[in-house]
């Protein structure tokens, strides 16, 4: 009896340390698996800032060339407005007009690489255009976002300044899925172009992400998951803010677009910026010129 009763406390304290060590061990795995991610995040961050600070550094020198041609163009028609007038002064008035919309144009060029060059001033960061956008959802991948890209429609080409502002949101909305949403997370992007404009829409399943890794059983999920009409109205009438938020409408506000994001109840979050008349975008739009 003594030799069966010393053996029953033997199993019990061994279970006890076996079960000590195995929560010791998990608690380990767990935080090194938060310090990979953390890592990740990093290194994401360092590998967006140097492509940006590249991309930044090409669209100033693009804008810059760009305003240099515009400001030739300017001075030739200037020097024919002026021979044209001592012939026939209303071919002046008329010249006049042309330089004077041409003028506001290569101005907002101008404006633009100013806005650039200070913003590399306060703060290492760059803006690439859409050509750096097959770039960045390589690193997102990397860094555990399932990115599934779909194009529709004929695209056309952009003003350098247009493809910044669509680059920062797409941007924006992908490191937001990736910090709320974390690895693992699903991502649809979509680029629909039309006859005049184009609409960026962002569709993340960051909530089912989280979910699926907290969950124990399906049970468990489902109930994470879960969602009342009332959550859908909820969804529907937020008004959302926040820095990303905030700088994402406003760029898209910059160019005549409508920015709309919100949760989706049960799912994750979705981000759409419509550009109506991005096509025909003179590029003043949203420019002060009285400075």
């Amino acid at each position: 009896m003594i030799f069966w009763q010393s053996l029953c406390v033997a199993l019990v304290v061994t279970s006890v340390v076996l079960l000590m060590l195995w929560l010791v061990a998990d608690r380990r795995q767990r935080r090194s698996r938060f310090d990979r991610t953390a890592a990740d995040r990093v290194r994401v961050d360092l590998e967006l800032s140097l492509a940006e600070q590249h991309g930044r550094l090409v669209m100033i020198r693009e804008l810059q060339d760009i305003a240099v041609l515009s400001l030739a163009r300017l001075i030739t028609r200037a020097e024919a407005a002026r021979y044209a007038a001592e012939n026939d002064p209303s071919a002046a008035v008329r010249a006049a007009t042309g330089l004077v919309d041409e003028g506001r144009v290569t101005l907002a060029d101008l404006r633009r690489v100013l806005t650039l060059a200070r913003e590399g001033e306060s703060a290492v960061f760059t803006r690439p255009g859409l050509q750096s956008a097959r770039a960045l959802f390589g690193v997102m991948r990397d860094a555990g976002l399932a990115v599934d890209v779909a194009e529709s429609g004929d695209r056309f080409p952009l003003k350098p300044a247009a493809e910044l502002a669509i680059y920062r949101i797409l941007q924006s909305s992908l490191e937001n899925a990736l910090k709320h949403g974390g690895a693992g997370t699903q991502v649809r992007v979509s680029f629909t172009w039309t006859q005049n404009g184009l609409q960026l829409l962002i569709d993340d399943d960051g909530i089912r992400a989280a979910a699926r890794r907290a969950a124990s059983n399906d049970t468990d999920f489902a109930a994470r998951t879960s969602y009342t009409i009332d959550d859908d109205l909820r969804a529907l009438s937020e008004s959302l803010t926040g820095a990303d938020l905030t700088q994402m409408r406003e760029r898209t506000a910059l160019f005549g677009g409508v920015f709309t994001a919100g949760t989706v109840p049960g799912v994750g979050f979705s981000v759409s910026a419509v550009f109506p008349t991005l096509r025909f975008h003179n590029g003043v739009h949203g420019v002060d010129l009285s400075r």
